[in-house]
């Protein structure tokens, strides 16, 4: 189990889709979406998040997108 310093996970969710406009975030195709993974650290889902936005540069509707779950878990916290 990966934890921080204080002892909490403060997991990420990285994940990605095209969107119907460019500036945007209504996604065309929501069985679409590319749900990469959930990271224990901001770090690490950043990592993966430039790599999957590297590799779609592309296509200017692909966006991929970091959620901290952590905060969504226990907001009153914030991660910290």
């Amino acid at each position: 189990m990966t934890t921080t310093e204080s002892g909490k996970q403060l997991l990420h969710l990285v994940f990605g889709g095209e969107l119907e406009q460019v500036d945007g975030l209504t996604f065309r195709d929501l069985d679409g979406l590319d749900l990469v993974g959930i990271y224990p650290d901001y770090a690490s889902a950043y990592a993966v998040w430039k790599q999957k936005a590297q590799q779609s540069v592309d296509n200017a509707h692909m966006r991929y997108f970091i959620v901290h779950m952590h905060r969504l878990l226990d907001p009153e916290t914030d991660g910290k």
